[in-house]
């Protein structure tokens, strides 16, 4: 369950709403996620519940979720070249993993392949997604994180017994019937995710489809202060120049020392950890001679990987930006052009794991919040899935790393790789 002492906390929110209209009577949404899991199904949780304090997130999902990751930014730049885009791959492979329980035949198959997940089992993946909470909320004392799922369902529809047990037991996920008609109802869940994003996402919906008829909501929060904090009063305006190579003023935070430091003929890349170092943001700024929109082509998972094993302690001096913005998005295109557009056709998608009822996915909406300032870092995100009825060597002197124009970041959990979020900065504001 959530260590719900973490949940003042914020970064990561997902929202999937799944509109499955159909008809008959609904026996329960709680009354059927009791219902008994297959005997294996139980036995692998019992087994991960039993290991999960010692338990690694599978490197195969992990894999799995970095890979999806960047190729979802890539599409949404190429989409938004001249703006910040700043998104959460986990946040939202969590919520399209809770919707593939619910997928089958060709749109099962085409979420495995947008999601690189043509290794790994179904049940493989819940119980990593099981793992990867586990060792979040318990990662650092010294950083905040939490996660929460819940479930809302229209209260005359029914659902399969194991699409919702799946949920409940490896997501932890909070169970609910709503009247949809009521007005209120956009209202307590809104709230609902309002509160377990201390106030960063206060809205994910404006209002329920007459076609709605489920909504399962996935939240994580992260605080993280700086392991050395930049010292405000050497905070001055500086100049950062933009895209177009005019100039502004924008605050500067400076700093010393030793760090993790990585550098190539393309970037610089500096690692900036949170308390105790199991997790940090990762700062990569292209060289003048090379753009941002260059350094975003090579950004691969496999790149990554490599980057990931070059950076070594290096004296230097950093001057970085003060930056807080929201962004938000539809993934739709995006998710098309991965691999998944039979999700979204009325007559193709193959959602039969939730309901008897033919459903799509309609809409996918993506936004996220984030503040980085001399104490660390907030963040937050917010996913919505709407399904609907069918009608190189380093050198050893010290180095100056001053990122005063665009650049790219990631914030990333040292221990299983795992990426929380990720993003391009082109204009701090």
């Amino acid at each position: 369950m959530i260590n719900r002492s973490y949940l003042k906390a914020i970064l990561v929110g997902c929202l999937v709403l799944a509109g499955l209209m159909g008809c008959g009577k609904l026996e329960g949404l709680r009354a059927k996620a009791d219902a008994p899991l297959p005997e294996v199904e139980v036995a692998q949780r019992d087994q991960q519940t039993a290991e999960q304090s010692t338990t690694l997130v599978d490197p195969r999902v992990v894999s799995a979720n970095t890979n999806f990751g960047f190729k979802l930014f890539s599409q949404l730049i190429q989409e938004q070249p001249d703006q910040n885009v700043v998104i959460s791959p986990s946040s939202v492979a969590i919520a399209l993993s809770m919707t593939y329980n619910g997928a089958n035949g060709e749109t099962q198959k085409a979420m495995v392949d947008t999601l690189a997940l043509q290794d790994v089992s179904l049940e493989d993946l819940n119980r990593a997604n099981a793992d990867l909470e586990n060792i979040l909320e318990n990662a650092d004392p010294a950083v905040q994180v939490a996660i929460a799922n819940s479930l809302w369902g229209r209260q005359d529809i029914t659902f399969h017994s194991e699409f919702l047990q799946r949920n409940q037991n490896f997501y932890n996920a909070e169970i609910a019937t709503l009247d949809f008609t009521d007005p209120a109802a956009v209202a307590t869940i809104n709230d609902w995710v309002n509160q377990r994003t201390a106030g960063k996402i206060p809205q994910i919906i404006d209002e329920i489809d007459p076609d709605d008829v489920l909504y399962l909501i996935n939240a994580i929060y992260f605080k993280g202060s700086w392991t050395e904090e930049f010292d405000p009063s050497r905070t001055s305006d500086r100049p950062f120049t933009l895209l177009d190579g005019t100039q502004k003023q924008h605050p500067m935070m400076i700093q010393g020392g030793k760090f993790d430091y990585a550098e190539t003929e393309q970037f610089q890349a500096i690692e900036l950890p949170y308390g105790e170092g199991r997790m940090s943001m990762y700062v990569f700024l292209p060289r003048e001679t090379y753009s941002l929109s260059e350094f975003q082509q090579i950004l691969r998972s496999d790149n990554w990987d490599n980057w990931m094993r070059q950076f070594t302690q290096r004296e230097g001096s950093l001057e970085l930006p003060r930056f807080k913005f929201e962004y938000g998005n539809s993934l739709n295109d995006a998710l098309k052009a991965l691999g998944m557009s039979v999700a979204f056709e009325p007559n193709q998608a193959d959602f039969s794991g939730m309901s008897d009822t033919k459903t799509f996915i309609n809409n996918v909406q993506h936004k996220t919040f984030i503040e980085v300032n001399e104490e660390g870092t907030e963040a937050a995100a917010s996913t919505s899935v709407g399904i609907s009825i069918t009608s190189a060597q380093l050198p050893q002197d010290p180095f100056e790393m001053r990122v005063d124009r665009p650049f790219f970041f990631a914030i990333r959990d040292n221990q299983s790789g795992t990426v929380l979020f990720m993003g391009s900065i082109v204009n701090p504001e």
